[in-house]
């Protein structure tokens, strides 16, 4: 387990900030990598969005404000450079978010690092048609078993807010997967 405020602490100190980084990457990578994979759905998308994410970490470590966790500020620049890349490249295409998304799941299969088999593309293709609040609440609740918490911090949005858009978005997935 690694201590916040020490890494904080050694991420805004310009003497320790190279090797703090370095650990804050190693600690941090992987967990990031897959939640924006799950908004992005592409690998070489998901690590352009990751290098993004930790740039901007770099960058605004010293107007973290240390008010919520580390990985809770970092979790939202994530989110937010994921939601923002989708926003371009559909603006790029000319096309409507929830149309590129579900074209981003129709290619899913496509994808070399994809190893999910059926049934985890037909959820995919059920996730990419909720609302994108809903998708985002249920990646972090399902896939990476957060607590309301912990997605209050990241979304800034209530606790019983996110119960109900949980509970909306499993019963839209169920619908879906019972109609395919």
């Amino acid at each position: 387990m690694i201590d916040e405020k020490l890494l904080v602490a050694q991420l805004k100190n310009s003497n320790t900030q190279e090797k703090a980084f370095r650990s804050l990457m190693t600690v941090y990578k992987q967990r990031l990598y897959w939640h924006i994979r799950k908004i992005v759905l592409s690998h070489d998308d998901a690590d352009d969005v990751l290098q993004n994410t930790f740039i901007k970490v770099f960058k605004n470590i010293h107007s973290f404000k240390e008010d919520s966790k580390l990985y809770s500020w970092m979790y939202r620049i994530a989110t937010n450079e994921a939601i923002t890349f989708i926003n371009k490249r559909a603006l790029n295409q000319n096309i409507d978010i929830s149309e590129l998304q579900y074209k981003m799941a129709e290619n899913l299969q496509e994808d070399t690092y994809f190893s999910g088999n059926e049934i985890q593309h037909l959820l995919q293709k059920a996730i990419v048609t909720l609302p994108q609040k809903q998708q985002l609440v249920f990646n972090m609740k399902y896939f990476d078993e957060m607590k309301y918490s912990e997605m209050s911090e990241v979304l800034d949005t209530s606790v019983g807010a996110l119960k109900a858009s949980y509970f909306h978005a499993v019963k839209k997935i169920e619908e879906f997967i019972k109609s395919y």
